[in-house]
């Protein structure tokens, strides 16, 4: 279900101990690198929940940032991260849960919607993540999710990011679960999931000043980036940086229901 790992994508071990390590020394980074985007990605996302009664249970939830988009709902952020839980909890969101989304502290069938802003691509392993997630939801229930597309740049967005990329010198980025970003509709379908609307929208960050630039080279999940190239390619994109610089960033929003009539199941790998 999770496809294949690219060439040079890390084992799974060693995925874990750079993901646990990267929001250790940077909570809240995609939040604060979302904060420079023109509207709110966090509020596209949250739009299919608003309303909805029941719980809503937001996966891998880091900061929280959705918290504050669904402020009337019966929300609980879980997160495996300490250090992301105490930003959350800093911000005055909650209620919060320390938990593996490969192992969710909730009774099957419990669930009104799942929310997972830009998490699917990197939890792992992916299989049984979804297999909870199915497990938790009530028949009926929503999944509303939030990827990065690869997708949908204008050919100065492309050239932009081919700025980054080589600034950093990084060919790619070697998440484990590359087909759960614009094949995330596919996996869901696979998994069991009646997909309802699969959207794809264009961001623009904008990368004003030296400081923006260095949160656009911290925020991009690359495990081979020494604190050398990092420091470098902040220089570098500082010079890049200017008044009106926007740097293109396509997402994709998959909202999907667990149909009525299957039984709540926990997949293995």
């Amino acid at each position: 279900m999770g496809g294949k790992r690219g060439k040079g994508c890390m084992d799974e071990p060693d995925w874990r101990r750079f993901i646990t390590a990267y929001h250790q020394a940077h909570p809240g980074i995609t939040e604060q690198l979302f904060a420079l985007a023109d509207t709110s990605p966090y509020a596209w996302l949250a739009e299919p929940l608003r309303g909805i009664e029941g719980t809503v249970l937001d996966l891998a939830c880091g900061s929280a940032p959705t918290r504050d988009e669904l402020p009337d709902a019966d929300w609980i952020g879980i997160d495996l991260s300490a250090a992301e839980l105490a930003e959350a909890a800093r911000l005055g969101r909650g209620p919060l849960v320390r938990a593996g989304a490969d192992a969710l502290p909730a009774a099957s069938a419990s669930v009104r919607a799942v929310c997972a802003a830009m998490c699917l691509p990197v939890v792992t392993p992916l299989p049984r993540v979804l297999g909870e997630i199915r497990r938790v939801l009530r028949p009926g229930g929503t999944l509303t999710a939030l990827v990065p597309s690869q997708s949908g740049l204008s050919p100065s967005g492309m050239l932009g990011w081919l700025r980054v990329m080589a600034a950093l010198r990084a060919v790619r980025q070697p998440w484990p679960n590359p087909r759960a970003r614009d094949g995330l509709a596919a996996l869901l379908r696979t998994a069991g999931f009646r997909v309802r609307a699969d959207e794809r929208r264009v961001f623009a960050l904008a990368i004003d000043s030296a400081e923006a630039a260095a949160l656009l080279a911290d925020a991009l999940y690359l495990p081979g980036l020494t604190h050398h190239r990092a420091e470098a390619a902040k220089r570098s994109l500082a010079r890049w940086a200017a008044s009106g610089r926007r740097l293109e960033l396509p997402l994709r929003r998959v909202v999907a229901d667990l149909p009525t009539g299957q039984p709540p199941s926990r997949e293995q790998t």
